[in-house]
């Protein structure tokens, strides 16, 4: 699809997303990508803010977004941070193992499985528009990742709760609208409940030769779903194995956890060598971006991997 055919789709593009929002939600890692990520950063007091504007789906790509689950846990033989298979609509061998902890009934094998959920994350490109902490990167096209609850605001205003509230498409150049990140640290998490989106406005005024030349930077989505870009289940396994200590396979047909992407920053004293407990429910569509420290499973995988790198 060219520039000319992305404007003339702008009008219809609203229902395809709140489809595929459907779809993706009733659907079930990491990759070189890194480098062109944005992360939004915090004063000394963990609070932030930034404005950015959600871009249209890359050329030659059908969805702004990708929907990607993860797993980051440590056992005695080190960490295990990969890519969930389930994110393709495969089977997964720690969702199988935690199905099988899970179904014992077991306290303290529901409270492994609490530790080995899966991660949700989202990844979209953005324009960003301010970023008082690093103006360099203010007219700079970026991969941004979030979690459920800023997905959740993307889908309040694509099906807005009232009557009097016009549906928007965040996604698009012309009757979309800037977002403004606001980010609060409450007892050790980044919350994002004051995020909201501005009232609708073209970018740029609408002047097709900027618009086309932001969707041409735009970075490609597909390897954080390419089924290529996916370990496969005996190497997952093996690994799995060898951070567990275990010899045999762990037994399971169904996944009974889900975890949602919650930005974290750990506090000074947090321990480096143990991932910290949760005491929410394994169960799916579970509340994200909470501010209590129970809910501490949903750990930032940057986190993990920070840990990872010190032992």
């Amino acid at each position: 699809m060219d520039f000319t055919a992305l404007k003339r789709s702008s009008q219809s593009d609203l229902d395809s997303l709140r489809s595929a929002i459907q779809k993706t939600d009733s659907q079930g890692g990491n990759n070189n990508q890194d480098e062109n990520l944005w992360k939004p950063e915090v004063d000394a007091s963990g609070n932030g803010y930034a404005i950015i504007r959600f871009l249209p789906a890359p050329a030659g790509e059908e969805l702004p977004w990708a929907k990607l689950w993860t797993h980051g846990f440590q056992g005695p033989g080190g960490w295990y941070i990969e890519k969930s298979l389930t994110t393709i609509n495969q089977k997964d061998p720690v969702s199988e193992m935690n199905s099988r902890l899970w179904n014992s009934g077991d306290d303290d094998d529901k409270a492994i499985v609490r530790q080995r959920k899966r991660r949700l994350e989202y990844y979209s490109n953005i324009l960003v528009l301010s970023d008082p902490k690093n103006p360099d990167n203010e007219g700079k096209v970026f991969l941004y990742r979030y979690g459920k609850k800023i997905f959740g605001k993307i889908q309040e205003a694509m099906n807005p709760e009232f009557a009097d509230e016009t549906p928007i498409n965040p996604f698009d150049f012309w009757k979309g609208a800037d977002f403004r990140l606001k980010i609060r640290n409450l007892d050790g998490y980044r919350n994002y409940d004051k995020s909201e989106f501005d009232q609708p406005s073209a970018l740029f005024d609408g002047e097709d030769t900027k618009l086309e030349e932001v969707w041409k930077q735009e970075h490609s989505l597909k390897p954080y779903t390419d089924p290529a870009e996916f370990k496969s289940y005996k190497e997952l396994e093996e690994k799995l194995h060898r951070v567990l200590g275990i010899e045999e396979a762990g037994m399971g047909t169904a996944s009974a956890e889900d975890e949602d992407l919650q930005e974290y920053t750990p506090a000074k004293t947090a321990p480096v060598m143990s991932a910290p407990e949760t005491t929410a429910s394994p169960e799916p569509d579970l509340p994200v971006e909470t501010s209590t420290p129970q809910d501490a499973s949903q750990l930032d995988l940057d986190y993990f991997k920070k840990l990872a790198a010190q032992n």
